[in-house]
């Protein structure tokens, strides 16, 4: 259910600006968004896997978080990441 080392790195050289900057906001929003959609796909088939959801509902929270973060620290960095990820309309 979680996502693989080569796609988190594909992540980080995407969002982090170089290969070791993982720890940028926009990195760990888009890693949290690939681990959600991995397990809306698993819930798609495993309908009473309610420990699993439980945990899918405390990564959307903690994405909620960083992104309200993002938001309040620079408004240009979050729309261009949202319109990248497709979160919001």
């Amino acid at each position: 259910m979680s996502i693989t080392a080569e796609r988190t790195a594909e992540l980080v050289k995407q969002f982090g600006g170089s290969e070791k900057d993982s720890g940028r906001t926009e990195v760990q929003v888009a890693i949290l968004t690939q681990r959600i959609q991995t397990l809306t796909e698993h819930f798609k088939d495993h309908k009473k896997d309610h420990h699993g959801r439980r945990g899918l509902i405390g990564l959307v929270s903690k994405r909620r978080n960083l992104l309200k973060y993002l938001k309040n620290k620079d408004v240009a960095r979050y729309q261009a990441l949202i319109k990248e990820l497709g979160l919001r309309k």
